[in-house]
Parts: C-alpha cells; sequence; structure tokens
C-alpha cells in the first residue's frame, strides 16, 4: 500500500495503530473502530529492526488495525531534517516486510506537549520517562482522528 494520503486514509475503515518513532523505543497507541479516540497501548524498547518490526506488526494485528500513523519529527520551520529520513527509512523498511497503509503525520510538539501534561499533573520523573513515548502516540494519533472528522 505505501505511504497514504489523508483522503487514502479516510477510504480506510476500523482501528489506526498510532507509532512515535523514538531512537531507543517505539511509543504505540491505538484507536477505537470509529476512530473517536485514541488511548495509549505500549512502548517497544527498540533492538534491531527486525525484531521491533515483528512486534509493531504484532501489534498491527493483534488489534485488527487497519492503518498505521507515524509521526513525522518535522523541524520547527516545517522543513525535513535527519530524524525525518531516519522515520521514511523506518517506514520504507517496515513496508518491505508487509505492504500496510502507513500515514505520516507532522509530529512537531507532541512530546513536549505531553510532557508538560505530565509535569503538570505532578507525574514523577520515572513515570513520565516510562509513559512520554506511548502518551506521544496517543497524542499524534489523536491529532489525525480529529483531523479526519474535520
Amino acid at each position: 500500500m505505501a505511504i497514504i494520503t489523508l483522503d487514502e486514509l479516510r477510504g480506510t475503515q476500523g482501528a489506526l495503530l498510532g507509532l512515535d518513532p523514538g531512537t531507543k523505543t517505539l511509543g504505540l497507541a491505538i484507536s477505537d473502530r470509529t476512530r473517536l479516540i485514541s488511548s495509549p497501548l505500549h512502548t517497544i524498547k527498540r533492538t534491531k529492526f527486525g525484531a521491533d518490526a515483528q512486534s509493531l506488526l504484532t501489534t498491527y494485528d493483534e488489534n485488527e488495525a487497519s492503518a498505521l500513523i507515524v509521526g513525522y519529527p518535522l523541524n520547527m520551520n516545517g522543513t525535513p531534517g535527519p530524524r525525518t529520513q531516519s522515520v521514511k527509512d523506518f517506514c520504507t523498511n517496515l513496508l518491505r516486510l508487509r505492504d500496510i497503509p502507513i500515514f505520516l503525520w507532522d509530529e512537531r510538539m507532541s512530546t513536549m506537549a505531553v510532557t508538560r501534561t505530565m509535569i503538570s499533573a505532578d507525574m514523577s520523573r520515572k513515570k513520565r520517562a516510562e509513559n512520554v513515548d506511548k502518551l506521544a502516540a496517543s497524542y499524534i494519533l489523536q491529532g489525525v482522528l480529529d483531523r479526519l472528522r474535520a
């Protein structure tokens, strides 16, 4: 299926799996089947691409996802940077393993917004570190869900 557009995403039905791809972890979130709300799932500690991809695809299958929403880390001025290429490479390699619809979503400020929320909730530093990636994935996915309804 490859990288899809927002219109192509609208053409799919069912739950969406959100991914916040970091250098050390992959944060995952899932939407409900009606695509109203996003919920954090879990975090995959990154090891090697094959193992990471298999864990991701297992989660995709277990949740009967219809597309993967991937946080795309653009620079603050909207231009691509080194991390954007890393995310594109990850997606390209994932598509070599399985042909699934992938939608890239601008994730600027997602981790910062989630971290601020956790700090204001007086969450400990350790708790924040354990939860930031899956919460960022949920934040990214919720942005897409809101845009699909707009």
